[in-house]
């Protein structure tokens, strides 16, 4: 295989960076394909519209280009800082889900939106890439190395669900099951895993808190699943009230056509960031401290409503099966007798805003805590009709 390596990088500002990595990867064996993305303003200091416009064609050019390439390609490598990084961030995120793709930057902006449904690495440079020095050499050796053993990596053999665990002789993929989960709903995620497990279905479990559900949508439109068990509901709330999030505008119809059960994980609160950081809007509510980083607040009735109301709307535009299962115990772990969000009255205006409001989906009340055996039973019990038609 040709161990052919495209690196991304505004070679007008960064060029004695982009030709030692090359040189870095050449000394292992690789091929590295310089790419410059360059604004190519010849010094001038472009508007803000004539920049970003530049930036976009620029992006869409070489996206264009890159994608000719990957067939031919062991990885694809962005050197980049502010400008930079985001020309090539957009780029990388245009291609393949799974193909190795890594950015070097000094990470001057969040990167969590941009990463949310792509598998990109994060090479972090810490000193800025304004001139080689000693730290600088080393990230660049350390990213040849690791970029070299990529290329010795052989594509991995899957197994189709008409095979046993272990087939190593098919390479079509096992479709999974589609789960949402947070801390706050580990308990049930563990009891789900266990019984699906144990009848040797295929699971892949998405963090919902405000990035992983866009990883969970990508997945979906890419048909990695067969059914959906979306336990942890908890990014409505930072969608529609407050809280980091990624964009995620089909975080509950993708896939639509697929069978789901629907439970209110997290719904009857906000993550937000630390305790000290909060306005006194929301620590005048019962709130915790989740961890050191991120604390959780709960929501009003009013709020409660209305996020149900738009959740309801978002499954009645599921053209497949959705059952609503509601237990009535607690929606969180906190949520429960003695917790520090304990609510009953808010689990009561979510139940009936869903009943009142299902027209393509179906609901059913359960007296457990969403964290119990009981409800994980009840949730494969309900999916499980339609396992079998959908694998």
């Amino acid at each position: 295989m040709d161990k052919r390596v495209l690196v991304l990088a505004t070679v007008e500002t960064k060029a004695s960076e982009v030709h030692y990595l090359a040189e870095a990867m050449s000394k292992r064996g690789l091929t590295p394909e310089i790419c410059d993305i360059s604004l190519l303003s010849g010094g001038k200091i472009l508007s803000a519209a004539d920049k970003l416009a530049r930036m976009e064609s620029i992006a869409q050019q070489v996206l264009a280009h890159v994608i000719t390439r990957v067939d031919h390609t062991v990885a694809i490598i962005g050197i980049g800082g502010g400008t930079g990084g985001e020309i090539i961030l957009r780029i990388l995120r245009g291609l393949p889900l799974a193909f190795p793709k890594l950015l070097v930057s000094t990470l001057p902006f969040d990167p969590r939106a941009a990463l949310a449904d792509n598998a990109i690495t994060i090479i972090p440079t810490l000193a800025d890439i304004a001139g080689l020095n000693a730290s600088l050499r080393q990230i660049f050796d350390n990213t040849a190395a690791m970029v070299s053993g990529l290329a010795q990596s052989a594509p991995q053999p899957t197994t189709t669900a008409d095979n046993a665990p272990g087939n190593t002789t098919v390479n079509a993929p096992v479709k999974a099951i589609g789960i949402t989960a947070l801390g706050a709903t580990q308990g049930a995620c563990e009891h789900l895993l266990s019984g699906l497990h144990a009848d040797a279905y295929e699971t892949m479990v998405f963090h919902a808190n405000g990035y992983g559900g866009a990883a969970f949508a990508r997945f979906a439109r890419d048909g990695a699943f067969h059914a959906i068990l979306d336990m942890t509901v908890h990014e409505i709330t930072r969608t529609q009230i407050a809280g980091v999030h990624a964009p995620m505008p089909d975080r509950f119809t993708c896939a639509s056509h697929l069978p789901r059960v629907v439970l209110p994980g997290g719904i009857n609160f906000i993550g937000l960031g630390t305790l000290d950081e909060l306005p006194p809007v929301y620590t005048s509510r019962a709130h915790y401290q989740h961890s050191g980083f991120f604390t959780h607040v709960a929501l009003t009735l009013d709020e409660a409503e209305n996020v149900t109301q738009t959740l309801s709307a978002q499954l009645n535009r599921c053209t497949g099966p959705v059952h609503v299962i509601l237990p009535m115990g607690g929606f969180s772990r906190e949520d429960r007798a003695g917790g520090a969000m304990e609510n009953p009255s808010l689990r009561d205006t979510v139940a009936r805003t869903f009943e009142a409001n299902a027209a393509h989906f179906t609901v059913s009340r359960l007296p457990h805590h969403i964290n119990d055996p009981e409800t994980a039973a009840a949730a494969i019990s309900a999916l499980r009709p339609f396992l079998k038609e959908t694998q």
